[in-house]
């Protein structure tokens, strides 16, 4: 059973384990998204003071605190407890197209080259992380949502606005990846 648990999850374990969190949630009138719990954060700081947006009553969206407790501790338990040490299992095809980038993978479960603070030294990284970092911001705000409350809410509700925006995410991941990257790679 130990093993069953420290392999991913394939979809059909997931994936029901998903929508009964998110049938859930709707039985109860909770929306889902790690945005939310960004803009409860906020509120509880006093930025609903000087902003609209984060003027609401955080009481009530206190659930939202203990999900994220609940994924921070689920992260902890997983890379405490129920790593193998084997690297993450990346396509071939992936590997050898990202090391012709100059992108040393190792063991970590992102590349340190590219996710570092040493990696702000350089103008490729420095672009990726704050830009990247701004324009995710730019965008979850403006969208009305993250990509986990699109995704998995929007369309579990059958939200029209979030199957266009789960189909944008899908459409700009692959403009960036097969366009943008190897023009940052090269900076």
């Amino acid at each position: 059973m130990m093993e069953f648990i420290k392999q991913p999850w394939p979809w059909y374990v997931a994936g029901p384990l998903i929508a009964l969190v998110m049938f859930t949630l709707m039985l109860f009138g909770k929306r889902f998204g790690i945005s939310s719990n960004l803009q409860t954060v906020c509120s509880i700081m006093g930025a609903g003071k000087r902003i609209e947006y984060f003027a609401i009553d955080w009481r009530k969206q206190g659930w939202n605190l203990v999900f994220v407790l609940g994924t921070v501790l689920g992260g902890f338990i997983a890379n405490r407890f129920l790593m193998t040490g084997e690297p993450v299992q990346i396509a071939n095809e992936t590997v050898t197209r990202l090391e012709g980038f100059g992108v040393e993978l190792g063991t970590a479960l992102v590349p340190t080259s590219l996710f570092s603070f040493e990696s702000l030294g350089s103008l490729s990284g420095l672009v990726m992380l704050v830009g990247g970092g701004f324009l995710i911001g730019f965008g979850t705000r403006y969208g009305d949502g993250c990509t986990s409350g699109h995704a998995i809410s929007g369309i579990s509700n059958l939200q029209p606005a979030s199957i266009i925006a789960t189909i944008s995410f899908f459409v700009g991941g692959m403009i960036t990846t097969h366009f943008l990257l190897p023009i940052l790679f090269n900076l």
